[in-house]
């Protein structure tokens, strides 16, 4: 069984459809999302479209659900901003998308019993990278595979207990990397395979400028930052 772990794709229709195109180029099963579809970028809607036909499992992330109850509360100006701008955009039928997803998320992978959650099975705002990934995550939701997003960085950590790994942004990479990033799982073969995808970043930005959006949710793109 092949699996795409992607996360925090924030609205990004330009990296999604990149990644989804070379997702199309290796066998995959399964595509998982670990939250944020939206926020930060411009096409909220579109994004959510593309989820649905193709059937990508998703969780919530803390940008979508500032966007159901339409309050940055808590963020810095920019994704606050960005939280309010999302919400105004939503279609009917998005907003109720946004509202079923689910806290996180367990299944099998093969024989491994996984785990998907957005920040930490303890917090979904919690960050958690590489050096923070502890067996303890493991055994507070009974996985022998935790899968994280929210970081923005990528990482596979392997523990006597199991493994952690983080797929990266597909979005908004933030490792120094501008390309968008996902992870396969393969059951059968090497267990995980790290992937970047380059995308159209100046399309990207243009439409953040169109939308009037805080330029600087385009800027960072081009440095991964």
């Amino acid at each position: 069984m092949r699996v795409a772990f992607i996360s925090d794709v924030h609205s990004n229709i330009y990296a999604l459809e990149a990644v989804l195109d070379d997702i199309g180029r290796h066998g995959i099963d399964q595509i998982i999302h670990a939250g944020d579809v939206v926020g930060y970028c411009a096409f909220p809607n579109q994004t959510i479209e593309l989820f649905r036909r193709n059937r990508v499992m998703s969780i919530a992330g803390n940008h979508d659900q500032a966007a159901v109850i339409a309050s940055g509360m808590g963020m810095n100006p920019v994704a606050s901003e960005a939280v309010l701008w999302t919400a105004r955009n939503l279609t009917p039928e998005s907003l109720q998308y946004l509202k079923g997803l689910r806290p996180h998320m367990d299944m099998f992978i093969g024989a491994v019993r996984t785990s998907v959650h957005h920040g930490s099975p303890r917090d979904k705002k919690e960050y958690i990278f590489e050096e923070d990934a502890s067996p303890d995550l493991l055994r507070a939701c009974g996985a022998r595979l935790l899968v994280l997003g929210h970081t923005h960085v990528p990482y596979v950590k392997t523990t006597h207990f199991g493994t952690i790994v983080n797929p990266g942004s597909v979005g908004q990479p933030r490792d120094g990397d501008p390309r968008a990033s996902y992870l396969i799982c393969d059951s059968t073969k090497e267990p995980f395979i790290p992937r970047r995808v380059e995308y159209d970043i100046d399309a990207t930005v243009a439409s953040i400028d169109h939308a009037h959006l805080p330029s600087f949710l385009g800027e960072r793109l081009r440095g991964g930052i």
